[in-house]
């Protein structure tokens, strides 16, 4: 057992050793500044509130103003940190299925006007309002989730959106680069089940599953309760009035049991969080898809995008709240009680996702920087996504350092924030390849008493929306409306 173990050990210690080194290739321009910034994210004592007290930090060897010019001046290959990413040990799930989570996550920049690129970003729960548009950089991230219940998912891209920049094709551009590297890398063959990518109820799934027809994935996502699904096209009849056709069957309305029918696949499970958890899935349904918004210029006939529309509804929720159903779409068809529960169990492990975003924010910084263009914001998320990765490939390395009212936890139970507490020692094993800073003398700076001659240009807002038309409030977040249906 102790032979093992210290086979996991030196395993581990190799992986992680060897992903330092590929790092600082991908870092072409100011590799030793931003390999170090790196470090000192990684071996701070607290969580990250500014750049500038990062270059207090031991593993930080150089000046304050070689952590800005490493931000402002440097370089990464992204190409390559991709495809690394791609390369290394992920998680899978108990069938050896890749399951993926892509979600948009905001760095909100309200009250920087000299910023560029900055879109309204959508967020909830600030204050007394439910819902705003605020200012900022808006980034969609994907990452591999693990099984079970968990804060550890594995980050493998980021890409900030343009302003004016439609969501469902640049997320589906962003879902077949990941793809593809992940088939590149071997993490996938023929043979292996279909890799499963989730999605919550911001995105247009059945769309996203008719772009990324071909590839060897299955999409998973949320709908809005007053959704309208049709049944599939009945068999032709002869009419003796004529006429054409009808290319639709019966409506599904999610909020009429009445036209639900009979389910395909229903399974009762019981959580011990949620308690009795019931998930029923209706075969072939499609929605009923106009020539408008994201399908206005195209080609030839419309599609008919089938799948599986699955409720869930449960007995009870940790934060007490109102128990509504949950509807969710599938892309594959002939949905068994496997399929029913895989789906409805990878959904929920999308919001590990979410303590990965306040991992990211609130411990490692990532939103903290007041960096005035947006490439330097790009260096700084990926610097972060790469120490979110170190910090990783170290869980099993990592000792449990707890505080003196926190529960003991085995290695592989351990947070990201712990196993962040002892990796200043982990870094003295792995070793570092940035060289030695060279002495050097500040410069002269601004001469005392003159004014700043060049002021920094504003820059307006721009939206992330299809059809770029200014942003109006969705009629089921209006006060006094009713819901609205949509086909």
């Amino acid at each position: 057992m102790a032979t093992r173990v210290s086979s996991l050990y030196a395993e581990s210690l190799t992986v992680l050793s060897q992903f330092r080194a590929d790092l600082y290739g991908c870092l072409t321009t100011r590799a030793d500044a931003l390999f170090e910034l790196t470090d000192a994210v990684l071996c701070t004592d607290r969580p990250v509130r500014s750049l500038v007290e990062l270059a207090l930090a031991p593993e930080h060897r150089r000046g304050h103003g070689s952590l800005y010019a490493g931000l402002n001046q440097g370089r990464i290959d992204l190409d390559r940190l991709r495809r690394t990413l791609a390369g290394l040990p992920l998680p899978k799930a108990a069938d050896g299925r890749l399951v993926l989570a892509v979600d948009v996550s905001p760095w909100l920049r309200p009250d920087a006007a000299t910023v560029p690129d900055r879109s309204f970003c959508h967020t909830y729960g600030r204050g007394e309002a439910k819902h705003q548009m605020m200012p900022g950089w808006p980034y969609s991230i994907v990452a591999a989730l693990e099984t079970g219940r968990t804060s550890w998912t594995a980050l493998l891209d980021a890409v900030r959106l343009q302003p004016g920049a439609d969501l469902a094709a640049l997320t589906t551009a962003q879902i077949r680069e990941v793809v593809e590297r992940l088939i590149e890398a071997g993490q996938w063959a023929e043979g292996d089940p279909q890799i499963l990518v989730v999605l919550d109820s911001g995105y247009d799934a059945p769309r996203i599953a008719h772009l990324l027809a071909g590839l060897p994935v299955q999409i998973l996502g949320r709908l809005r309760s007053d959704r309208v699904m049709r049944r599939p096209t009945p068999p032709r009849v002869y009419d003796p009035k004529g006429g054409r056709p009808p290319k639709h069957g019966g409506k599904f309305v999610f909020g009429d049991a009445v036209t639900w029918g009979t389910e395909q696949a229903i399974t009762v499970t019981d959580t011990r969080l949620y308690g009795k958890a019931t998930a029923q899935a209706w075969d072939r349904l499609h929605p009923r898809l106009t020539r408008r918004a994201a399908w206005l210029d195209h080609d030839g006939p419309l599609p008919l995008i089938e799948g599986s529309v699955i409720r869930l509804v449960v007995e009870r929720l940790p934060s007490g709240g109102a128990n509504k159903p949950v509807w969710l779409w599938w892309s594959g068809t002939g949905a068994t009680t496997a399929d029913v529960d895989r789906c409805w169990q990878s959904f929920l492990r999308r919001f590990d996702l979410e303590h990965t975003f306040r991992m990211l924010k609130q411990t490692l910084g990532w939103t903290r920087p007041r960096l005035r263009t947006s490439a330097a914001a790009d260096r700084w998320t990926w610097l972060v996504i790469v120490a979110h990765t170190q910090l990783r490939l170290a869980r099993p390395l990592a000792t449990d350092l707890r505080r003196p009212w926190e529960k003991p936890a085995p290695p592989s139970k351990l947070t990201p924030a712990r196993v962040r507490r002892g990796f200043r020692n982990l870094r003295t094993t792995t070793g570092s390849p940035a060289r030695a800073p060279k002495p050097t003398r500040p410069g002269p700076g601004r001469p005392p008493g003159s004014k700043n001659r060049r002021p920094a240009t504003c820059h307006d807002v721009g939206r992330v929306l299809i059809t770029g038309q200014a942003y109006t409030r969705p009629a089921h977040h209006k006060v006094g409306t009713k819901p609205r249906r949509n086909g």
